[in-house]
């Protein structure tokens, strides 16, 4: 008779098959099925993107990177060169560099909600993972625990075999003794 998901429910859950979560029943039944819960969480993830996520999540890999810090850099040093001593008395935004600072304003405010919606989706995916990571370890301590089943039940057979053999054996020393006894007692 197969295995039923109610029956694995019953004997590893100790619950009825109607108090379980869902996802212990599609873990339950996937152990009864014996097909893997695997799948590429990257690609599910890529596939539901729309472009504007795919723009921040760009901009968020860019933005927090050794490159745009250090090109970032090279391009404020250009700017106070330009201002401070090549241009020194024409200079477009002159020291203290309000329209530099402005600009970077600018930058900080459309940069950081980009950010913050890439840090979100991460989040998201991040719970994701681990809620696949969880059915994952729940059908390993499944199978685990059916493992242990399949042993216990090799033990026992084994062990009664054993039993079998043993008395077997006995009955057998108890003939020979048997028939020693009654030949001595022949003789």
């Amino acid at each position: 008779m197969p295995i039923t998901v109610a029956d694995l429910a019953k004997r590893w859950f100790k619950r009825n098959p109607d108090k379980l979560t869902e996802v212990e029943a599609r873990v339950l039944q996937s152990a009864v099925e014996r097909r893997t819960l695997s799948k590429d969480l990257n690609a599910v993830q890529a596939s539901d993107q729309s472009t504007g996520d795919r723009i921040a999540d760009r901009i968020a890999q860019v933005g927090g990177s050794w490159t745009f810090i250090l090109a970032f850099l090279g391009f404020l040093a250009i700017w106070i060169a330009l201002n401070v001593w090549l241009l020194a008395r024409d200079a477009f935004d002159p020291y203290p560099f309000i329209f530099l600072n402005l600009v970077l304003s600018m930058i900080a405010a459309i940069q950081a909600p980009v950010i913050m919606m890439s840090q979100n989706r991460q989040s998201e995916r991040d719970r994701l993972d681990a809620a696949h990571d969880y059915e994952i370890n729940l059908k390993a301590e499944i199978e685990i625990m059916a493992l242990h089943e399949k042993l216990d039940e090799m033990r026992h057979s084994q062990i009664i075999g054993m039993r079998d053999e043993i008395s077997r054996i006995a009955d057998q020393l108890a003939r020979i003794d048997e028939h020693i006894r009654t030949g001595k007692s022949a003789e």
